[in-house]
């Protein structure tokens, strides 16, 4: 008897283990895949680098920037690779207000990534939501949420996320609010556009058929259908809020000076391009664009995976 029971367990364990066998191969075909582009894959080695520097600030940076008992006006203006009073070489050189322009970036590259990614997470599980919601009821609540979305798509990002964070006030918490409300509209129309489609085919109207919750359904067999190019649409808008981040606090609605980021940075650099003060604005700007084109880059190698059409 204990032997039946035995042989029985075994034999129901077999279909447990064979899901994540298939996730496990279909992952390894993915990072096939995606090393076949070098520049891909230079691109994703660039982000994790930028990563890991923008947390590991407080190890990797001579100074904190954004103490301001640590800072020696004495040190403004260092041109890149002086050595300053505090005995270590400013290879960026230093700002107006005698901080470390390497330690600046490495922390206002910190705030883009925390922005970006709250943002691009809260965007799109809002997006989700709306999307699917539309698509599956269809009637007057795919026509009042779509509405809305297409009325918001035919404002531009930055002039929304403009006028609210103009009502807002400047901080981080609500820099990140107004990219959600900028940025969910393109990921709620991309959700609606892929699950119309698949609410259409034969499986959907099984699971329907069934005594199964609505959310279940949504859940476990409509969203993993519609996830592949909310991933590609994930790492552009991530990508667009970093560049929104940096472009509100460049004008100066987002965040201060006394806060890190790499907008503030060039906007505190640009009184002074067109002195011989080069690297205020320069450095920071350039490693703003790395990050973006960076993010891109490897958005668009995904989206050539995902999509069969693309490949060549």
């Amino acid at each position: 008897m204990s032997d039946t029971i035995a042989a029985d367990s075994e034999t129901l364990a077999v279909p447990s283990a064979a899901p994540r066998e298939t996730r496990a191969v279909r992952l390894r075909n993915f990072w096939a895949d995606y090393r076949r582009s070098w520049v891909a894959v230079a691109s994703l080695i660039v982000i994790a680098l930028l990563i890991a520097a923008s947390f590991g600030a407080p190890l990797l940076a001579p100074q904190d920037p954004y103490d301001m008992a640590a800072l020696d006006w004495m040190d403004a203006f260092l041109r890149p690779g002086t050595v300053g009073s505090g005995g270590y070489m400013h290879l960026l050189g230093t700002d107006n207000a005698g901080r470390d322009m390497l330690s600046a970036i490495f922390y206002g590259l910190r705030t883009s990534f925390v922005i970006g990614l709250t943002a691009g997470v809260l965007a799109l599980s809002i997006g989700i939501v709306v999307g699917l919601a539309a698509a599956y009821f269809r009637g007057r609540t795919e026509a009042v949420l779509m509405r809305v979305v297409d009325l918001q798509l035919s404002m531009p990002a930055i002039l929304l996320a403009l006028v609210m964070v103009a009502m807002l006030g400047q901080g981080v918490a609500q820099i990140i609010f107004a990219l959600v409300v900028a940025q969910y509209a393109y990921f709620a129309r991309t959700t609606h556009g892929a699950a119309t489609v698949e609410r259409g085919k034969d499986y959907i109207e099984a699971a329907r058929s069934t005594p199964l919750p609505t959310h279940r359904v949504l859940l476990r067999h409509l969203l993993p259908n519609v996830m592949p190019p909310l991933i590609v649409v994930a790492t552009v808008q991530i990508a667009s809020a970093i560049a929104l981040e940096a472009t509100l606090s460049f004008l100066g609605v987002g965040l201060p000076l006394t806060e890190p980021s790499l907008g503030s940075l060039i906007s505190n650099g640009f009184k002074y391009i067109h002195t011989d003060r080069y690297w205020l604005s320069i450095y920071p700007g350039l490693f703003l664009m790395i990050t973006v084109v960076a993010i891109n880059l490897v958005g668009d190698q995904v989206r050539t995976i995902l999509d069969p059409r693309n490949a060549r």
